[in-house]
């Protein structure tokens, strides 16, 4: 399988971030490691689950720092409520709260599979994915155009109660469930369409699935510590025990380098990251939100961020480093034009939590937030390859 359809099969496997931790730590088969244990620094490969988060790395001969590649599991979308299922003008309808940033419009009118983890009332944790079992309607024209009401307008309806449905899927007593997080995902398979590449939550698996085949490759041949952290909760600020904000990072490193007899903030001052995160491909129907100098382009490689006002965390050396990494492969900058907002990542909470060196990095992308998003085939291939370099270089 081709890198390209490996992304489409990702994605279609990971519709939730517990999903997606679920699928990175079973593709690359590591022991998982018990926080509650004694620390295993032996060498190879050692995996940390932490609900929608997961953490690898591979422990080398010898090592005297980390070489970090962080991204974030979650995307936007919409979380059912603790009791979702309610009965409104003849239809069952599912009670949901907007999670993180999605563009409202584009989740109108499709199917939308409800995925996530579900604890039964034994502490016994499941994940499911319901396929097709939900659908937001559009009102229909002829009968007005409204605003979209956030609390009113986006109450998805489905053919039954869907606690039925996640209980049939999962094979329990829907009253054997004592609490779920269980969000909507598109349910439509992403599409090739020549050099561009449509699916839902490419925003942030783009990165999720580079980080991991450059992970996947560099494992070898690495002569630090490499470590594969992606993170929960990025499109919610990070601030939770699965966040980017929390100290799972912290953790895992400081427990690593202290089972390996050494000091972690020596270790941390020889270490460095990236932060993979899509980036703004410019709109061609928009180009003037973007910087008219620093304007990333589906097709033209990945794309370091810059931000004046530390909404990124790169500087001038990590800037540099990631040059290197990017030696013979295309790569643009973007910097945000003054007078549009910029986002941020996960880069500068983990540099500010850790004091550990970052740039931060990603593949162009159209319609961020959108149920569906865009990419450039090309650019996430160019992607990997500069993540592995980074991995094994000097």
């Amino acid at each position: 399988m081709n890198q390209t359809q490996d992304l489409l099969r990702f994605v279609a496997d990971s519709p939730s971030a517990f999903h997606a931790a679920r699928e990175v730590a079973g593709r690359l088969g590591y022991p998982i490691q018990d926080e509650s244990a004694e620390w295993d620094a032996s060498p190879g490969g050692h995996t940390v689950v932490r609900g929608g988060a997961v953490i690898s790395y591979v422990i080398p001969d010898n090592p005297t720092g980390f070489r970090i590649i962080g991204s974030h599991t979650d995307s936007p979308g919409f979380l059912l409520k603790p009791q979702p299922d309610y009965d409104n003008q003849g239809f069952h309808q599912v009670a949901v709260e907007i999670y993180g940033g999605p563009i409202l419009e584009s989740w109108f009118d499709r199917e939308l599979t409800v995925a996530g983890r579900v604890v039964l009332i034994d502490g016994t944790e499941h994940l499911v994915d319901t396929g097709p079992a939900l659908r937001i309607p559009n009102l229909a024209i002829h009968l007005g155009r409204e605003d979209i009401n956030r609390q009113l307008h986006v109450q998805p309806i489905a053919p039954k109660p869907i606690m039925a449905v996640v209980a049939e899927t999962l094979g329990v007593d829907a009253r054997d469930i004592a609490g779920h997080e269980l969000i909507t995902a598109d349910a439509q398979p992403g599409a090739v369409m020549g050099d561009l590449l449509a699916a839902g939550r490419l925003d942030n698996l783009s990165s999720v699935h580079a980080s991991l085949t450059a992970f996947q490759r560099a494992a070898e041949d690495a002569e630090e510590i490499i470590v594969l952290a992606a993170f929960n909760h990025e499109e919610v600020g990070s601030q939770s025990v699965q966040g980017a904000g929390g100290p799972l990072l912290a953790d895992v490193l400081t427990r690593t380098a202290e089972a390996l007899g050494q000091d972690p903030r020596r270790m941390f001052a020889n270490s460095s990251m990236v932060s993979a995160d899509a980036a703004h491909s410019v709109h061609p129907n928009y180009p003037g939100k973007h910087d008219p100098t620093h304007r990333p382009i589906i097709g033209r490689g990945p794309v370091t961020k810059i931000n004046a006002n530390q909404r990124y965390a790169s500087d001038a050396r990590t800037v540099a480093m990631w040059e290197r990494a990017c030696a013979g492969i295309p790569h643009q900058s973007f910097v945000s034009n003054n007078a549009s907002p910029c986002g941020s990542t996960i880069g500068p909470i983990s540099a500010t939590r850790l004091g550990i060196p970052t740039v931060d990095v990603g593949v162009p992308l159209l319609s961020m937030h959108s149920a569906r998003e865009l990419v450039g085939v090309k650019d996430q291939m160019w992607f990997a390859d500069a993540l592995e370099a980074y991995l094994v270089g000097q």
